[in-house]
């Protein structure tokens, strides 16, 4: 497969991951307001989870990399998932001076992203 496919299916997974990411971020203001960042630690949390699952297919072969890597590990999960709209929440809460609610951020993004990939990935490994 050439390039400009790979291009291609790259762009269609990105397409889906950042309408994804709109539509999650509008849905978490709508429920929750905007005074806290819950769009970004949803879509982190979310997305690893998700990664956690496809890396499980791929090394247990239940999904060949080609295309999904392309499709749904590069495309869509990069666009859904962004860690400048995370470092950007984190500089304007310290402008702010709210460090309470930057630090709570930081560390629900890091714990829950990461433990939502390695749930995802021994629940799919163990299946």
């Amino acid at each position: 497969m050439g390039q400009l496919s790979i291009l291609g299916l790259i762009a269609l997974g990105g397409a889906i991951g950042a309408c994804s990411r709109y539509l999650v971020s509008e849905w978490c203001i709508t429920l929750f307001g905007r005074s806290f960042p819950y769009g970004t630690l949803t879509v982190n949390i979310v997305g690893s989870f998700i990664m956690g699952l496809l890396i499980a297919a791929f090394e247990n072969e239940w999904l060949a990399p080609y295309p999904w890597r392309q499709v749904v590990g590069l495309g869509f999960l990069g666009a859904l998932t962004t860690f400048s709209t995370f470092s950007m929440d984190n500089v304007l809460m310290m402008q702010q001076g709210a460090f309470v609610k930057m630090g709570l951020n930081v560390l629900l993004n890091v714990t829950l992203s990461i433990s939502a990939a390695w749930l995802a990935y021994q629940w799919l490994v163990r299946a």
